[in-house]
């Protein structure tokens, strides 16, 4: 157990090294919509944070047809085109005109209609102050995004040192504008949170399954939450969050592994008509959440326990590299220092004259010399001719 242990916090020591823990913080963050739009749900738990950020009275975002906002007393411009407005201070016009570019050469949504999302409003908050107040101020301080889905409005931060057109920039887009796709597709029912987040990440190409070994570990050390835990409460802990998205997007990847698109078409028709998810998704995929979420548990533990990481994961491979590559420059290191040592006693002791350094003894022979010990001569052994008179 301990072995296990110790392997297990050595992977996830690794974790930030190969881009988790989140470029890798989790790349989006959606605010729950607002409740004018949802019905209120029975009896809610209370939540750990907001449901949605609070807005200040004095903060409305503004419609089409209003005065454009101006914040941390800038004010901001607008360029619009078929049904996306983005919304800007003058700095990054030339931004604002890429991302419109991007946002609109984007291919349709999987499994949502293609004229999904519509009416989208994308403010290019241009500083960590701009952007609280678009926001309302209730969003962790690891997000890169924010999508507000009952107002169609997503909000990125330009100041913030990541472009929002470098490859993480256009997915955390991509991420956001998933999320104003989907909840107007169910027509604006409530969306449970680890399916709008999972199905997020994997429209958003934010879910790789040859990159699935973070999830690998995190379900072999048991730290996985369970999905009805994922309620619109997200973690605010940024390591939770990680795990939460991780956990969403696996199990919406097991959802729709086999149907795909065709999958999600089928669902959210069900949906619309039952107004239900649960039902909607007994009828398509013929399980209830309970028994889905058992079969992604155990698909889970089959395809990412340990024996799994031992057998693919690269991180398991890399670290039995390192150990043997520490062995190898330890036993180097020995055998370097053991040959030093070698080579300084023949120095000493191997034909020096005392014009190297060394005293000689009387003979002119090192010190302790005794010379070629021979075997003792036995008298017989010669004869009385080869000895000589005294």
């Amino acid at each position: 157990m301990s072995l296990r242990r110790a392997f297990g916090s050595a992977l996830l020591a690794l974790l930030p090294c190969f881009g988790w823990v989140a470029g890798a913080a989790p790349a989006a963050f959606r605010a729950a919509p607002s409740g004018d739009t949802l019905p209120a749900p029975a009896a809610p738990a209370a939540p750990a944070a907001p449901l949605r950020p609070e807005r200040s009275g004095e903060l409305r975002l503004p419609r089409s047809g209003d005065s454009l906002p101006t914040f941390e007393g800038v004010r901001y411009r607008q360029m619009a085109r078929r049904s996306i407005r983005i919304r800007f201070t003058p700095h990054d016009s030339l931004l604002a005109g890429r991302v419109l570019s991007f946002l609109l050469a984007q291919t349709p949504l999987p499994g949502i209609p293609d004229s999904l999302p519509h009416a989208v409003v994308a403010y290019l908050a241009h500083t960590p102050e701009a952007f609280n107040r678009i926001t309302g101020g209730g969003v962790p301080e690891w997000r890169a995004g924010v999508a507000l889905p009952g107002e169609g409005v997503l909000v990125i931060p330009t100041g913030e040192g990541r472009s929002p057109l470098s490859g993480e920039g256009r997915r955390v887009l991509r991420h956001e504008w998933a999320h104003l796709g989907l909840h107007q597709a169910v027509g604006g029912l409530r969306v449970p949170r680890w399916f709008d987040e999972g199905y997020a990440q994997w429209a958003s190409g934010g879910w790789d399954w040859a990159n699935a070994w973070k999830l690998r570990v995190l379900v072999a050390l048991g730290r996985a939450p369970p999905l009805d835990s994922l309620t619109l409460a997200w973690p605010r802990r940024r390591a939770d969050a990680e795990a939460a998205y991780l956990l969403s997007a696996g199990a919406v990847a097991f959802l729709l592994k086999d149907s795909g698109p065709r999958g999600v078409r089928a669902l959210i028709a069900r949906w619309r008509e039952r107004r239900s998810f649960p039902d909607a998704m007994r009828i398509t995929f013929g399980v209830t959440q309970g028994q889905f979420e058992e079969d992604w548990r155990r698909y889970a533990k089959e395809h990412y326990g340990w024996l799994f990481v031992v057998s693919h994961s690269a991180v398991f491979w890399l670290l039995m590299t390192l150990l043997l590559l520490a062995f190898v420059h330890v036993r180097k290191r020995r055998n370097r220092e053991h040959m030093a040592r070698l080579r300084a006693l023949e120095s000493t002791t191997a034909g020096q004259t005392p014009a190297d350094g060394w005293a000689g003894g009387p003979d002119g022979r090192p010190p302790g010399y005794a010379g070629e010990r021979l075997p003792p001569s036995r008298p017989e052994e010669f004869g009385d001719g080869d000895r000589g008179d005294p």
